[in-house]
């Protein structure tokens, strides 16, 4: 038996590998063939009468990491600069604007067509509004650096700003100025512990000298993590922070306490690091749609009372994000359909208390959801040509000019 699951999880990963692998050539996002193959083990273990445990518990453990890698990974990717700072500004104003209008009018029609309070039609609409950055980063590798690097800073901050919301919404039993207050304090509370917490780290990185060094690194993290988050603390913010310090040394020369973390020993270290996160995302993202692919029902799919619901809130997700990417001056193609719903939307929903879930936001609603951004998501990928660099497109136009 043993054997046969080792066999059974060495092939699904390999087969995600070559999803991966193949995304490029095939314009399909890795996480529908991904989903795709969950599925169809559940399928194949139904048909064949294999009796498999419940493996349901494992989801929100899986996510919460996978979450806390991808976030990193994609910071530490990340250039800290001037010349970045337009491209931020507009990154939080696409991630948050559209997420705020649309929890509000979910929020309304939750309430009059569901009975619910507003307070719960905010929190149950919330996991819907974030952009999961488990789907959008993986899904971009090829496109332009400057479309690259928005979908990052954008799809890190909706994480963020999504938690942190869901949070302060489903914590919160009545809002008063002393709710708001704390709210901010708290905020406060994880930038200081961030910037203590990365230093102390970035210390260990370069002082240990024993042949493990990384994982100790990653444990430290997901703990500081998960502290924080049980104080109610908004712990990505950490994530984001330390890696995009790791990934900028280089740009904080300029403070002399940073010289005394001797950055060009570090940043070799920092080097070793990012290859084993990337290493590290790619197994547990690809476990997770696997895992939830296969806890995927057929009937979550195909339930036709949720699917116009479904849709309608897909529509006001590209509605919105078309007005503003169109007010930031952003390119519509391919931006427009990188919106894709996935992992922190499925620890949202499974976050939700029974007392505040209301029925029209159920499994079915969030599979629907998910799986129509991503159709969107690759539908919009594979219309969109291939990019090429700003430099590459500078020298066109300088040889034009010439001639």
């Amino acid at each position: 038996m043993s054997a046969a699951i080792i066999i059974t999880l060495c092939s699904l990963l390999l087969f995600a590998y070559l999803f991966d692998f193949t995304s490029a050539k095939t314009k399909i996002p890795s996480v529908i063939l991904l989903l795709l193959l969950g599925w169809l083990v559940r399928q194949f273990s139904m048909v064949m009468k294999i009796n498999i445990p419940s493996l349901s518990g494992l989801l929100p453990i899986l996510g919460t990491i996978g979450l806390i890698l991808i976030v990193l990974e994609g910071s530490l990717e990340l250039e800290l600069n001037r010349s970045k700072l337009s491209l931020v500004k507009k990154s939080v104003v696409v991630a948050l604007v559209p997420m705020i209008v649309l929890a509000l009018l979910m929020a309304w029609a939750f309430t009059y067509f569901g009975n619910s309070t507003f307070k719960d039609g905010i929190t149950n609409a919330l996991p819907l509004c974030v952009i999961s950055s488990a789907i959008a980063i993986p899904s971009v590798k090829n496109l332009a650096r400057q479309n690259k690097e928005f979908v990052i800073y954008e799809s890190s901050l909706s994480d963020i700003f999504g938690v942190v919301l869901f949070n302060f919404f489903s914590f919160k039993s009545v809002f008063q100025m002393e709710s708001i207050g704390m709210f901010i304090l708290q905020i406060l509370l994880i930038i200081v512990i961030s910037f203590f917490s990365t230093v102390g780290l970035s210390l260990l990185l370069k002082k240990i000298e024993h042949p493990i060094k990384f994982a100790p690194i990653i444990l430290l993290v997901i703990l500081i993590y998960e502290v924080s988050k049980e104080y109610n603390l908004p712990a990505l913010v950490f994530i984001l922070l330390f890696g995009l310090f790791l990934g900028n040394l280089d740009e904080l020369k300029r403070f002399s306490w940073i010289n005394k973390l001797r950055p060009e020993i570090l940043n070799k270290e920092v080097a070793k690091f990012k290859e084993l996160i990337v290493e590290a995302t790619f197994l547990i993202r690809s476990l997770f749609f696997l895992l939830f692919g296969y806890l995927i029902e057929t009937a979550e799919i195909l339930n036709t009372k949720t699917l116009v619901w479904a849709i309608c809130i897909v529509a006001g997700i590209f509605v919105l994000r078309a007005i503003l990417l169109k007010l930031s001056n952003l390119p519509l193609m391919p931006l427009l359909f990188i919106a894709p719903r996935g992992l922190i939307t499925i620890l949202l929903f499974f976050s939700i208390s029974p007392i505040q879930s209301i029925p029209l936001v159920n499994r079915s609603l969030v599979v629907q959801v998910i799986l129509l951004t991503a159709l969107v998501m690759m539908y919009g990928l594979m219309k969109h040509k291939k990019e090429k660099p700003i430099k590459d497109q500078v020298e066109i136009k300088e040889i034009l000019a010439l001639e």
